[in-house]
């Protein structure tokens, strides 16, 4: 066996892409629902706080950059983030 074959099985690998989407979500959801007059780089510091210390390596990508927009711009308001909690 060489190390490049050391891989989570399909199970655990969906376990922890649902953790992660699910951390994301509570972030944005946080966001939506204290920073509704924020700008878009409030935002995206406010996201990039909550998620940093959450995963080993954190680099945020256009997806941080995306949800910060749309909270900035109102696409998710802070009623339909907290009805969807």
């Amino acid at each position: 066996m060489e190390l490049k074959d050391v891989t989570w099985n399909e199970q655990a690998r969906e376990k922890i892409l649902l953790d992660a989407d699910r951390a994301l979500q509570e972030a944005v959801r946080e966001a939506a629902s204290t920073l509704s007059n924020a700008d878009k780089d409030e935002v995206y510091k406010f996201l990039f706080e909550q998620l940093k210390d959450q995963f080993v390596d954190f680099q945020p990508g256009p997806d941080l950059t995306k949800y910060a927009e749309a909270v900035a711009s109102g696409e998710l308001a802070a009623d339909e983030a907290r009805a969807e909690g």
